[in-house]
């Protein structure tokens, strides 16, 4: 898998805001099937940075209403990583 498509975007919430300030933890949607291994060196060429620990976590589409139909949502992928010791991670318009 190349290296460019494992890493769809940055979530920008608050609780993921929460976690960079605290901990220095960053959080990213990812390709759903794209290991620990392949995250970590994405990030790594990417960001320039060294990548301490990473945790996934699997999310299934919610179902939803529209009228009478009933679809769902796309099943999807989190990231949450964590740098080594003052390592950063400067955001730019890419994702």
């Amino acid at each position: 898998m190349d290296f460019k498509n494992v890493i769809i975007r940055h979530i920008v919430t608050e609780k993921a805001g929460i976690l960079k300030d605290k901990n220095g933890k960053y959080t990213f949607e990812v390709n759903r099937n794209a290991n620990k291994f392949q995250i970590k060196r994405s990030i790594e060429i990417l960001f320039g940075v060294s990548v301490k620990s990473i945790r996934t976590l699997n999310y299934l589409g919610k179902s939803k209403k529209v009228g009478k139909c009933v679809g769902f949502k796309n099943d999807w992928k989190k990231a949450i990583v964590k740098l080594a010791v003052g390592e950063e991670i400067h955001m730019s318009n890419e994702f």
